[in-house]
């Protein structure tokens, strides 16, 4: 994945002697599927880096499905190159499938909450640009109206000195990322654990929610 900090990584793992791993290919897992399945619900939840959002939500009892991909801009079906590119108006997102007799919408944004720099609206950790900038993607007005609560609930908690960032936006067009995106921390599992160290996303996370943080 194009980020800022990519070469800076790949450099000093060159460094270090990991060349060899770079020129081994992991197997890349297929797309997951999309068609509904009986029972479960969508949920959307964009927070920066889509590798490490489809991460976290894979650790929910209840989350059956995540799929990475691109939502919230104006261009038809979107390449990574294109959203990268900070022009199409998308955010990196993940859309899940969950079983709501197993883990509720409000659980689902109690966790979104916490691996998120919920402060943040003008990127996520080192990864600067609207393509990932913090935002829950609602489907219902049922979750729209959960998601405006939570967030109002967090702000008058006055735990935090900043306006909280993240955007509520009613879902659009999910556009799926490419192939080789999907399962990015199983299928380059090594490569995946050194960029989200190297962004500082779990050290931000224990700044931000300390004992509470999810990592």
């Amino acid at each position: 994945m194009t980020r800022i900090v990519s070469l800076l990584i790949a450099f000093a793992l060159f460094v270090a002697g990991a060349a060899f791993f770079f020129a081994q290919q992991a197997p890349v897992a297929p797309p997951a599927a999309a068609q509904s399945q009986e029972g479960l619900e969508v949920a959307t939840f964009a927070s920066g880096c889509f590798w490490c959002t489809e991460s976290d939500f894979d650790k929910v009892e209840g989350v059956k499905e995540t799929i990475s991909g691109y939502l919230g801009g104006k261009t038809e079906n979107p390449t990574y190159k294109q959203v990268s590119s900070g022009s199409t108006g998308h955010a990196e997102a993940v859309q899940l499938k969950y079983d709501p007799k197993v883990v509720s919408y409000d659980k689902l944004l109690d966790y979104y909450w916490r691996n998120v720099d919920l402060l943040d609206g003008g990127g996520q950790f080192c990864d600067r640009g609207s393509q990932y900038r913090p935002v829950i993607f609602t489907h219902t007005a049922g979750q729209r109206k959960l998601a405006e609560e939570s967030k109002a609930a967090l702000e008058k908690s006055g735990r935090f000195d900043q306006p909280i960032a993240v955007e509520i936006v009613e879902a659009g067009a999910f556009t799926p990322a490419e192939d080789y995106h999907q399962n990015y921390y199983k299928t380059n599992s090594l490569r995946y654990r050194y960029y989200r160290y190297a962004c500082g996303r779990d050290a931000r996370l224990k700044q931000l929610w300390g004992d509470e943080a999810t990592h």
